[in-house]
This record gives structure tokens, sequence and C-alpha cells, in this order.
């Protein structure tokens, strides 16, 4: 991705999504800690508790649905650039326009339209864990807004994508 510049709205999207990213990113050092203390409960003291092992589950999901946005931001994700790495920056704007365009805000909008319901009976029903002992409402829930969440930041990130591909066909 191209390193041009954009300002007002997209620059606040991708700071918002920048800042989710780097929050999000000490889940992983919890999520260390926690299986450690699992890991020591169940071997040194022969105890366990459910509602923690999925708390790691629903922390893991949080990191991948929540810094996925943040991983684009950063041009982190994975890109098979057989030929992308040799092209002008306007031709890698164009291929980064097309890819938002064609391929993140379709995928993204069907995932916001086809877990609306989902989440929402989540939320209307209380739901809790289906394990006895496991997380209660409303986490459940909460990770399951994560679906929508992760798919409207993408969107937002999107158009910063094709923001910044503008910039550069505007620059050259």
């Amino acid at each position: 991705m191209n390193n041009k510049q954009v300002w007002g709205l997209p620059l606040l999207l991708e700071r918002i999504n920048i800042a989710i990213g780097r929050a999000v990113a000490w889940l992983t050092l919890a999520m260390v800690l926690v299986t450690f203390a699992i890991v020591v409960m169940r071997y040194a003291f022969d105890a366990g508790w459910i509602w923690l092992q999925e708390t790691v589950t629903w922390m893991h999901a949080a990191v991948f649905m929540l810094a996925a946005s943040y991983t684009l931001a950063r041009d982190a994700h994975v890109r098979v650039d057989v030929f992308y790495r040799n092209f002008s920056p306007r031709r890698q704007a164009l291929v980064n326009a097309l890819g938002a365009l064609l391929f993140i805000l379709p995928v993204c909008g069907f995932l916001l339209w086809a877990s609306w319901d989902y989440v929402g009976t989540s939320w209307a029903i209380r739901e809790g864990s289906r394990e006895a002992g496991g997380l209660a409402y409303p986490m459940p829930s909460i990770l399951k807004s994560f679906i929508p969440a992760m798919a409207t930041m993408l969107i937002l990130q999107a158009i910063v994508m094709v923001a910044r591909c503008v910039a550069t066909w505007r620059s050259d």
C-alpha cells in the first residue's frame, strides 16, 4: 500500500482503528497469562474452571476480529504479491482500490447483514454459555457482537484505503 497521507474523516477513522488494534493487542498477553494459570491449576492443583477456559477463546476471538482493521491499516495483512511489488505506486493504488471496492466492502457488507439477526437474537434471549459453569450472559453476546464490529471497522478502513488511493492518483 502507498504511504500517501489522508486528512479529515479518513484520517480519524484510521486513527480509531489503530487505537483499537493497539488496545486489543494487550489481550495477547492476557491470553498467555490466563492459559498459564489454567495449566498450573489443572496440573498442580487438579482444578479448573470452564469459564476461565472460555475466556481464553473469547480473548482470542477479540484479538482476531477487532485487530483485523488495524492489520489492514498497517498493510500487514497477507498479500500474494507476485506482481504487486513491481507495480508503480499508481498501479498499486489501483489494485488496492479495486481490492477494497470489489472484495473488502462486499464481503464485510454481507458479514454485517448476515450477523445482525444472529447477534440480535443472542442479546434478546440473554444467551449464556452452552457449557455448565461457562461464561454467563452477556459475555457470549458481546463475543458475537465482535462480528458486526469487525465488519464495520474493516468497511471504515476500506474507505480510508480508497481515499489514500485517490490521493495517490491525484498527486502523481
